[in-house]
């Protein structure tokens, strides 16, 4: 029984790596927009310096001098901790503000600094995989939560604006799909570090789901009335720069 449960743990483990892949990937359309506006408009840094600290604190939670037979946990936060360095990079280089911009150093730096202690900390002064694991996934819980809940500034615009257009639906989708899944995987055998981060993502998830689905017309309705404007705007911008470039009698 116990050699069933760990091949369906194995398996509901690769089905995460997936999931999780495609949620480090759904920011993609967003860092699209970014690139070709060359501007971060009024999307947040936030949710990826968030994600970043937590694939750093999970790699570590699953080397196998922490947590032994943590492979899948290993792989998948790696390959986070790769795309979510090129999305800050890309999110740097576009910031128009200074202000953001040495923000975003600074955290950076503090998660660097932090994850650096943490590590010789454990390895220094614990010295059981038991230890290192109780340690580890203290920290990990937090961090994850953090994470599930980096969205909380967005979906508060979200319920001020009546507007989703800075909250993308993949995004969302795909947080609430890969806490379920990690949280199913959790469960055989219990991981209570697991368990009970991705089970509160779960919940934040929801809740971002329910926003769009609530204010998913209102958005569509706003940037509707929005292009218009922006026809009109281009028009007047183009007949003042032929006035200007008419030669004076």
């Amino acid at each position: 029984m116990a050699s069933a449960q760990l091949t369906i743990r194995k398996i509901v483990g690769i089905i995460g790596n997936a999931i999780a892949l495609c949620l480090f990937l759904s920011p993609t359309p967003t860092f699209r927009r970014i690139v070709k506006k060359k501007s971060v408009e009024e999307y947040s840094p936030i949710p990826y310096l968030a994600t970043l600290i937590n694939c750093l604190v999970w790699v570590l939670y699953g080397l196998p001098m922490v947590h032994p037979d943590s492979t899948l946990v290993v792989t998948i936060n790696g390959a986070g901790i790769l795309i979510e360095v090129v999305f800050i990079t890309i999110f740097f280089v576009f910031s128009g503000r200074p202000k953001q911009r040495l923000v975003i150093a600074a955290v950076l730096a503090g998660e660097t600094l932090f994850v650096a202690i943490l590590s010789v900390l454990v390895f220094t002064l614990q010295h059981t995989t038991k230890e290192r694991t109780m340690s580890v996934g203290i920290v990990c819980c937090v961090f994850n939560v953090m994470m599930y809940a980096s969205p909380l500034s967005v979906m508060k615009m979200v319920i001020r604006t009546k507007s989703v257009e800075f909250m993308p639906f993949w995004l969302s989708l795909a947080a609430f799909l890969n806490a379920g899944v990690w949280t199913v995987y959790a469960l055989m055998p219990l991981d209570p570090f697991i368990a009970i981060p991705n089970g509160i993502g779960c919940i934040f998830g929801l809740a971002q789901l329910i926003l769009y689905a609530t204010y998913y017309k209102s958005t569509k309705k706003m940037m509707a009335e929005r292009q218009p404007m922006i026809g009109l705007s281009s028009v007047v911008v183009r007949i003042g720069s032929e006035k200007v470039a008419q030669p004076s009698a």
